[in-house]
């Protein structure tokens, strides 16, 4: 909902298989990845997308309820573009989309 004010288009999947492969049928300009995705998780996401020469250059926000500092270290070191953790507020994942649209 908070990024409905963005003026974007928001697509969904329930799961890691899923959401790679919507990314790769649609292309978007910044992809919010949940952790905690079951089956194929976010992190194998985020791999995948960083060695597939059509997604590497994809803005990924990683975002998980584990707030440890190696899981941003973590986050930074598989390619993701910014990190969050939950719980979030609305307004700060507003603020690092659009800094990912380059708004």
């Amino acid at each position: 909902m908070c990024l409905r004010v963005l003026d974007v288009t928001i697509s969904s999947a329930v799961d890691g298989m899923e959401g790679i492969k919507a990314i790769r049928e649609r292309e978007p300009d910044v992809v919010v990845l949940d952790i905690g995705l079951p089956g194929v998780d976010g992190w194998e996401v985020l791999n995948q997308l960083r060695s597939d020469p059509a997604t590497e250059h994809l803005k990924v926000l990683v975002l998980t309820a584990h707030a440890q500092p190696e899981m941003a270290d973590r986050a930074a070191k598989g390619g993701a573009d910014a990190f969050m953790t939950k719980p979030f507020r609305p307004l700060d994942l507003r603020e690092q989309v659009e800094k990912l649209l380059n708004r």
